[in-house]
């Protein structure tokens, strides 16, 4: 199997649906010549009634997008900025999401978009260093967050096949990662997490870029006698609630390892969700680590300050012990 970088596996991905389904087309700012390099070359195999530029409006295109899907095509749309969906709030969750509500199931809106490098690296500060998904979740909008290569081709294609409107959040801390990816295409079915490292003693919810750090921090404690178990959710909604819970019942320690603000964030409501249900198999409370209630600074140490990282989650698990 080859070994490929994480946005050689998106490109692929969409490069293929494209091929495979002429109803597919990619609509963002510069996606013809491709600053993140996901749609490169792909003007000249598509063509320009295929691969669309459009102008610096993401309400513009967004809506474009919309109009597009309500007419019978399948769009992907490109953000470069994960910051820059705030401007498309009203085109996002006051009309792709609820179309298919409103018309009583006569129309569907089946865009996909693709969010790239959401999350903090390099003191991009305040306005470049969001993780907005929390935004969609509360929308009632399918999210999912590729961990891996693998996870991120085969997560793209089935949100591109997908009826309805689906968000696609590529980590920024992910994007140069290199995986094992087959060549044909594959899915991943939406809602379905995954167990990225069996374990007994304790539970490590964590998304993107941090299953990473939560596997190589559970390699680090196998010597300590402590045995992790990360658990992926890969789709954030609809949430994989069985495995969850089978993976919790388990191991009774639960921490929640995720990059969005710790109020109103991922991780409160997948605590919350535990505390409901599987209380009584719970040995302690479930803790979480995430980003400090706050923008990013510009500051390195200071942005590092606020931020999830391997030696906060290593103390919070040295703490249940």
């Amino acid at each position: 199997m080859r070994n490929i970088y994480y946005l050689k596996a998106v490109s692929e991905a969409l490069f293929n649906e494209m091929e495979i389904n002429p109803d597919v087309v990619v609509i963002g700012e510069d996606v013809r010549y491709s600053l993140r390099g996901i749609t490169k070359g792909f003007i000249d195999i598509f063509g320009p009634d295929r691969v669309i530029d459009t102008p610096i409006s993401e309400a513009g295109l967004t809506g474009v997008g919309t109009g597009a899907a309500l007419s019978g095509l399948r769009p992907v749309l490109e953000f470069q900025i994960c910051e820059f969906i705030f401007f498309a709030f009203d085109q996002l969750v006051d009309q792709a999401q609820k179309l298919r509500y409103m018309s009583g199931g006569k129309l569907k809106a089946p865009v996909t978009y693709l969010i790239a490098s959401s999350g903090a690296r390099g003191g991009m500060a305040g306005q470049h260093s969001d993780n907005p998904y929390p935004y969609l979740l509360h929308s009632g909008m399918k999210t999912v967050m590729p961990s891996t290569p693998y996870d991120a081709k085969g997560l793209l294609v089935s949100a591109i096949r997908d009826d309805d409107p689906v968000a696609v959040f590529l980590p920024v801390n992910s994007l140069g990662t290199k995986g094992d990816v087959p060549e044909e295409q594959y899915t991943i079915p939406l809602g379905k997490g995954e167990i990225k490292k069996e374990g007994k003693d304790i539970t490590v919810v964590s998304t993107g870029h941090l299953v990473k750090i939560a596997l190589e921090t559970a390699e680090e404690l196998e010597s300590s006698g402590i045995s992790v178990e990360v658990y992926d959710p890969r789709t954030l909604l609809p949430l994989d609630r069985e495995l969850l819970f089978k993976s919790v019942k388990k191991t009774g320690r639960v921490i929640v390892f995720d990059d969005s603000n710790r109020t109103c964030g991922f991780a409160a409501e997948v605590s919350a969700i535990i505390s409901e249900e599987c209380f009584t198999y719970l040995k302690s409370p479930v803790r979480r680590i995430t980003r400090a209630d706050v923008p990013i600074p510009f500051n390195a140490q200071m942005e590092s300050f606020v931020l999830p990282d391997k030696e906060k989650l290593i103390k919070v698990i040295l703490k249940n012990f």
